[in-house]
């Protein structure tokens, strides 16, 4: 009978696979300098690999294979390992630097002594192919185990078949800090002929990750506050906090999103006490232009939120108006508990998932019962249900439809001049066909905030729907200056608008950038199916067939027909005709 150190045991494990782009040139190169750096490497990165709670399987030659029993903490150790080996990099010439290709996967493995074997261990290598240098892949069961415990972006690379695998492996790029954001426009901005500022998201210097939500809630009202004036051009939220722990300058950031001025500061909170410190730069010439720092209560913190963004108008030179005055000076709550549970709420709900969905939901709800005149929670709440709607989350599609009305009825009862909550309401009025008077909403909703990029996308989904797709792509052009690094629906939006009139291979390299960080969301993957479908392209077409039927396994035409809220059946029955074509169940 053999010993127990040679039994073979069967388990489940996280497998890191790592190996040097272009080793063998490098070899052939400097053999010296080559094996001295790569011993060095493999230093940094065994010592991580402690750290995080793995074990190095093997390492023959510039490979290293790792197992761990998390993938919280296979995935955590992979981009401490990429950060690490970046700064090592950074002292050699490009031909000299190595630079090591990561893949993770979560599979079952045989283990053999000290060996481990099976499909677990294959998916992660030929994953780390796929990976470009410096960078980390990552299967979709490594995504999901992942996606909500890691403060990570991903894109989303498509399926893959690879060498002794039956399935496709769906993959996912790890975007790691020092990736720059994308913007969907790739040429330079011009500076608006108006003054134009991005609001960078505070630091937390609380020492409490957990406070992380307060200092973005903060930042978030200060944005929200400058969109109210319209002799302003301001970047919107999602495009401001694409920079949030990057280490890019500020003239960069400013020239990537096309403005002249920035605002940028830091919060610590401290039980009862706040400390903010803030400073308005004119990157065009880094000319500090206003700085300040504040030590106050807690509850003082509605009346420093208007005292900033007042200041940094004036340092700017803008006269406002009455009506700007008292929209900028309207305090929607003096009950710093729900402000609290209201920012913890959009900490969850810019996540867009079901799980994340349903919790901001909870603070919205305590939110509104400690302060019942809060007008702000009943609006996002009421997007919540809709998201349910739409997405088929949650038991009731009807009963989410419904409260999601009735929250908006609350929000515009206590506050009329909420551009949201004209949005919603457009949207609702929109899903119940009454399309002329969802085109009022949608278009009142831009008039009250010329700043807001969200405001704008929603419109422009309502002029999709209700034959417009020309003034829908038009809104959606500005919406995306206001926002160039956009959240992923404004790419659905716009690959929805192209679909309509036609331009499919446009609608196609929209649709593709909306699944880049949401993969799950089910427009898009309609969109492509149709638009290869109108393209004859079938075997194309089948693949988002089947990312459309993984997403809701109940996913019916008929059903999806009587959601949908097109106008004229001129523009829905082609377009079902398309997804039937496509293999789309009835």
């Amino acid at each position: 009978m053999p010993a127990d150190k040679d039994k073979v045991i069967r388990k489940l494990r996280a497998i890191l696979s790592a190996d040097v782009k272009g080793y063998s040139i490098l070899m052939a190169d400097d053999e010296v300098h080559t094996i001295q750096t790569l011993k060095a490497y493999r230093q940094i990165m065994s010592n991580l690999i402690k750290q995080h709670s793995g074990r190095v399987v093997d390492s023959p030659g510039d490979n290293m294979l790792v197992e761990f029993s998390s993938a919280v903490d296979a995935v955590r150790c992979a981009v401490e390992i990429q950060k690490e080996l970046k700064k090592e990099n950074a002292r050699y010439v490009e031909d000299k630097k190595l630079q090591f290709r990561i893949g993770v996967n979560i599979g079952d493995v045989v283990q053999d002594g000290d060996r481990i074997y099976g499909n677990g261990v294959n998916v992660a290598a030929r994953i780390e192919g796929i990976s470009g240098p410096g960078g980390i892949c990552i299967s979709r069961n490594t995504y999901d185990h992942v996606k909500d415990k890691l403060e990570l972006g991903f894109e989303f690379l498509g399926e893959h078949k690879v060498k002794n695998i039956n399935e496709p492996v769906r993959v996912y790029k790890i975007l790691m800090d020092f990736d720059p954001p994308v913007a969907l426009l790739n040429e330079p901005f011009e500076l608006p002929g108006k003054p134009s500022i991005a609001v960078l998201p505070f630091d937390n210097m609380s020492g409490d990750p957990n406070q992380e939500y307060f200092s973005d809630g903060l930042t978030e009202q200060i944005i929200y506050g400058l969109c109210k004036v319209k002799d302003l051009f301001v970047i919107a939220r999602n495009s401001s906090f694409a920079y949030k722990r990057k280490s890019t300058s500020v003239k960069q950031i400013a020239q990537e999103l096309g403005v002249k001025y920035i605002l940028e500061g830091s919060v610590q909170r401290a039980g009862d006490r706040v400390r903010i410190t803030a400073q308005l730069i004119d990157a065009t010439t880094d000319y500090h232009m206003w700085s300040e720092s504040y030590d106050r209560n807690l509850t003082d913190i509605f009346a420093l939120q208007d005292e900033i963004t007042m200041k940094l108008i004036s340092a700017i030179g803008i006269n406002l108006t009455l009506g700007e005055q008292g929209r900028l000076w309207a305090e929607e709550t003096g009950n710093i508990s729900a402000y609290d549970n209201w920012m913890r709420g959009m900490e969850c709900f810019y996540r867009l998932d079901e799980k994340n969905n349903a919790q901001a939901r909870q603070f919205y709800k305590k939110a509104i019962s400690l302060d019942k005149t809060y007008s702000m929670p009943y609006v996002v709440l009421g997007f919540t249900h809709l998201l349910d709607f739409l997405n088929g989350w949650g038991g009731s599609p009807l009963q989410s439809f419904e409260q999601a009305e009735k929250s908006v009825e609350n929000a515009l009862t206590l506050n009329d001049s909420l551009d949201l909550a004209h949005g919603l309401l457009g949207w609702i009025l929109l899903f119940k066909r009454q399309h002329e008077e969802a085109i009022k909403k949608g278009k009142r909703a831009v008039e009250l905030n010329p700043n807001g990029a969200e405001s704008h996308a929603v419109f422009a989904f309502i002029l999709i729907l209700s034959g417009k797709p020309e003034e829908a792509i038009k809104l959606l052009n500005r919406a995306i200056r206001l926002n160039p690094i956009p959240p992923s629906f404004y790419y659905s939006h716009l690959g929805l608008a192209y679909r309509v009139i036609g331009r499919y291979n446009k609608s196609i390299g929209m649709c593709k950038m909306a699944l880049r960080d949401s993969p799950d969301l089910i427009t898009p993957n309609l969109t492509l199916a149709s638009c290869y479908s109108f393209l004859n392209r079938l075997k194309k077409a089948s693949i988002y067939v089947k990312e459309i039927l993984r997403i809701n396994p109940n996913f019916s035409l008929d059903r999806y027909a009587k959601i949908i809220p097109y106008k004229n059946d001129a523009l829905l029955d082609p377009y079902m005709e398309s997804l039937r074509k496509a293999g789309l169940p009835e």
